[in-house]
């Protein structure tokens, strides 16, 4: 509510709220309380009170690091009935942060940050590339199938990526049902990974899901609300897919006030969901500054609706850089016609040409950062709430020189989809991997929001 009630001489300066403190102020003082002062910038979040309730906001405050300070003392006291098992997954355009701050290879980076988790009490770390397999594999199911289904089904097409929450809170409260039954019904990689972590991993440890906490590291605030949706929670164990989200700022604060350098850090390697085996070098998806979901979705509809087997992607930048078009052509005929749309300016162009019905594109992917993940707000900004521009390019130079690794190629996902999913083809897949995006009940008073 403070964030939209700021006038516009005072946008320069941030609004912070003091996190929510989950201790009553009784119990015994430790190493963990004096980190627990960290504030969430306002400013850091697209979402003001037009499009989140005061319920949402207080949850969403309690997605810090207090909160994840509260399970470890919890579990240091050593109080059986209240111990949780401490699980963090790193999202791949974190990483990436992390490799640039600190002068580290993303693989250096990568087993410093779990040997940082660790020495804190984290029980394991997981990388969440897996869970992007999976979400771009269902994707690509998908905009196939739509495709095929153009002509029958009016909302077929285009078809909208679904992995930002920024774009999904927007598109359900401001957008309404123009855009909603647009968006592809897969699940983001974060509650991918919370189904992975509380189903999957669950039962490998012969755990109940409420026994485990699981947090998310990410590089963005927006992340915090997804974990928030109803239909990411599992009533049976009264337990959220994802339990907190912390964004790469926020673990760069601990380090700081626990006065760590990664570089002083010792190296650990990640886990792996299966069995004891651990993760090898990290790679991730095509796409230079998301997960590449424009470009999967791109080739694979190609060679499955075309026949036509593109190696390389030629992206056309239109009206900016963060607008960009991709077409493939057959018989000197355009047949596929994508976009990769980031910001929300771009968002708005887009959307007013298809509330004109002139809108040519198949499918979108759609990021509410300008400049994709990479840039999100819980990493890619100065002390003063301004994007950091040279941090950024680092962070761009790290992440496109991690190694491409195609989806289909993860012989784990192939194996998971027969022993945990009942095949590709079942209703485990679609209540598992798959959710519904619906238009929110909008208050009277409820603005469109010009971004």
């Amino acid at each position: 509510q403070e964030c939209s009630k700021k006038q516009k001489n005072d946008d320069t300066q941030s609004t912070s709220v003091d996190a929510l403190s989950s201790d009553d102020g009784s119990e015994e003082k430790n190493e963990f309380d004096t980190l627990a002062n960290a504030k969430i910038l306002l400013s850091d979040c697209l979402a003001c009170d037009s499009c989140m309730t005061l319920e949402e906001g207080a949850r969403v405050f309690q997605q810090n690091q207090k909160e994840f300070f509260r399970i470890l003392n919890l579990n240091k006291r050593c109080d059986t009935s209240k111990h949780k098992v401490l699980a963090v997954s790193l999202c791949p355009q974190s990483l990436p942060y992390f490799a640039a701050k600190f002068n580290l290879s993303v693989n250096e980076a990568a087993k410093r940050l779990c040997g940082f988790l660790k020495s804190l009490g984290v029980h394991y770390v997981f990388d969440t590339t897996i869970a992007a397999d999976f979400s771009i594999l269902e994707s690509q199911r998908e905009f196939v199938q739509r495709y095929q289904r153009r002509n029958q089904e009016e909302h077929a097409l285009p078809m909208f990526a679904s992995a930002c929450p920024g774009w999904i809170r927007y598109a359900e409260r401001v957008l309404t049902n123009l855009v909603t039954s647009h968006i592809c019904t897969a699940k983001s990689p974060q509650q991918i990974m919370g189904s992975l972590v509380k189903g999957y991993f669950a039962r490998q440890q012969n755990l109940s899901p409420d026994k485990i906490f699981h947090v998310v590291v990410a590089p963005c605030y927006d992340k915090k609300l997804e974990a928030l949706r109803e239909d990411f929670y599992t009533a049976l164990y009264n337990s959220p897919e994802v339990d907190c989200v912390l964004t790469s700022g926020e673990i760069f604060q601990i380090m700081e006030q626990k006065n760590v350098s990664m570089k002083d850090v010792t190296e650990v390697a990640v886990d792996s969901l299966f069995d004891d085996l651990k993760e090898g070098d990290v790679v991730r998806h095509e796409g230079k500054r998301s997960d590449g979901y424009l470009e999967h979705i791109f080739k694979h509809a190609a060679k499955e609706l075309f026949g036509m087997d593109v190696k390389e992607i030629t992206y056309k930048a239109l009206k900016n850089k963060d607008f960009q078009e991709v077409t493939l052509e057959k018989d000197g005929e355009t047949v596929l016609r994508f976009a990769a749309a980031y910001g929300f300016r771009n968002i708005q162009n887009m959307v007013l040409k298809l509330k004109k019905g002139k809108f040519l594109y198949h499918f979108v992917e759609v990021l509410a950062c300008p400049g994709g993940c990479l840039n999100g707000k819980g990493q890619a900004q100065t002390e003063d709430g301004k994007a950091d521009r040279a941090l950024l390019a680092q962070m761009e130079e790290v992440y496109t020189a991690i190694p491409v690794r195609l989806p289909e190629a993860n012989l784990h996902v192939q194996r998971m989809y027969q022993d945990w999913l009942e095949g590709m083809d079942s209703r485990e897949v679609q209540d598992t991997l798959h959710t519904t995006y619906s238009a929110a009940n909008q208050s009277p008073s409820s603005l469109d929001i010009k971004w």
